[in-house]
């Protein structure tokens, strides 16, 4: 984690707006509200655009498999030092195909040994978003075997998950109290 606590404190459940709740469907009535919630209901026309961007990230509308879609994500977050990306989409890349053993070679990075073409490809091209915001010709090509729309919603995945860490990173958003801080995220300042 970036920092020990938050810059922007996260609003009681009972401060947030009925209709910004009801942004996060039925699924946050039987457990608690995230962090990342509660801290971006404090500006809610934001939240309310957020959350119909990131509903198609995370959406059967974006091409990518849930797998595939993790493993970005994942390494994304990881590229990035965000404590609280990370073990949040831990827990779902281990609900959408995910092995623990994938799941701490992404941290490696696509020269890990043991990555298929397309799962090396995948981490290389987030890799190259995430430091130079392109992808470069060769990474381009060796993403052959996805669509043309699978690589756009790649492309959009990088870029929504690096706003999420971004905000997460900035804002000191602390992890939910049902996760751990993955030890290689220590990142305090």
């Amino acid at each position: 984690m970036r920092l020990d606590e938050a810059r922007v404190a996260p609003m009681e459940v009972a401060e947030i707006a009925p209709e910004l709740l009801a942004l996060l469907g039925p699924r946050f009535k039987t457990i608690p509200v995230l962090n990342i919630f509660r801290t971006l209901a404090r500006a809610p026309k934001a939240f309310k655009r957020f959350m119909a961007w990131g509903g198609y990230i995370l959406s059967d509308a974006n091409s990518l498999s849930p797998r595939d879609r993790e493993l970005v994500i994942l390494r994304a977050g990881f590229n990035w030092k965000s404590g609280y990306e990370w073990a949040q989409h831990v827990r779902i890349g281990l609900d959408c195909g995910l092995t623990e053993v994938e799941i701490e070679r992404i941290k490696a990075g696509p020269e890990a040994a043991d990555w298929g073409d397309a799962d090396r490809a995948l981490m290389r091209a987030t890799d190259e978003l995430t430091s130079d915001a392109f992808i470069t010709n060769a990474t381009w090509q060796a993403l052959s075997a996805f669509s043309e729309k699978q690589r756009m919603d790649l492309v959009m995945t990088v870029a929504q998950y690096t706003q999420v860490s971004m905000m997460l990173n900035t804002f000191g958003v602390q992890l939910d109290e049902d996760l751990a801080l993955d030890p290689d995220l220590c990142l305090s300042r």
